[in-house]
């Protein structure tokens, strides 16, 4: 099936990055509708992509659409579908970018609609590196699965995985970057008043990043052996308390998530 059009419940964040990176390597279906409670977020939106369709709190374009994105938090997501449900057509995609509501509950809410992805977005699909776990309803054959991957490649990496693994690829790869960057932010602004410019320490960073991940990660080394490996480590005395953050924050959030 060719996906042609695209709609969306919701014009925050996660549609943006999507809509993003399809623009940047000019796969932009040529109808994009976008609703949205909020005329200002659609408004917005309009300003970074003006050949989409907006609909201020009206659901009703997105009735025409091959694949239906929902891009809502799971608190509202529930009431949403059950607004939208006798709008989508049988054939259609509705593709779920939240965690905690499961293929089941969709599918009830939506009367029974075989034809659902939940994937978790990871922001780096802004610039087309993203990753991008998949789960799929039993409606969806195994030739239009790898079609779906194919499509959704324009984003990043899009594994297929057992959809109870998808709460905690949510905390580790959707929410891992923000563990990150604003680390690497204070080490530009530290760079820079040290000397550095902007623009070598964005490469330096950049390549320091990628290559720890790489010694960690391909070498040959144990975690221990390649945390041994810098004789000087200035963050030492904090290491335990920041392991004891990750421990705390990110196992209790999972909870909620699965709960």
């Amino acid at each position: 099936m060719q996906y042609t059009s695209f709609g969306f419940i919701g014009g925050g964040r996660i549609t943006r990055i999507i809509l993003s990176a399809f623009k940047r390597t000019g796969n932009l279906p040529g109808k994009v509708v976008v609703s949205d409670t909020n005329a200002h977020a659609l408004a917005d939106l309009k300003k970074y992509f003006p050949s989409i369709e907006v609909a201020v709190d009206d659901n009703r374009k997105l009735s025409v659409c091959d694949m239906v994105f929902v891009s809502l938090h799971p608190p509202v997501l529930m009431g949403a579908l059950g607004q939208v449900k006798s709008l989508i057509k049988p054939d259609s995609v509705v593709v779920s970018l939240a965690p905690k509501i499961n293929l089941t509950r969709l599918s009830a809410t939506l009367d029974r609609h075989a034809r659902i992805v939940r994937m978790i977005p990871n922001a780096p699909s802004i610039v087309n590196r993203g990753y991008n776990p998949l789960a799929f309803s039993r409606g969806i054959p195994a030739d239009e699965k790898a079609a779906i991957i194919k499509l959704f490649e324009i984003l990043g990496e899009c594994p297929e995985v057992p959809e109870k693994d998808l709460e905690a690829y949510a905390i580790i790869a959707a929410m891992g970057p923000t563990y990150f960057w604003f680390q690497w932010q204070t080490l530009v602004e530290l760079g820079k008043s040290f000397g550095l410019t902007e623009a070598s320490l964005r490469v330096g960073i950049a390549k320091m990043a990628s290559g720890a991940i790489d010694t960690l990660f391909g070498s040959s080394l144990s975690p221990e052996e390649v945390m041994d490996l810098v004789p000087v480590r200035p963050l030492a005395d904090d290491e335990e308390a920041i392991r004891n953050m990750y421990r705390t924050r990110l196992s209790a959030l999972f909870e909620r998530l699965k709960g």
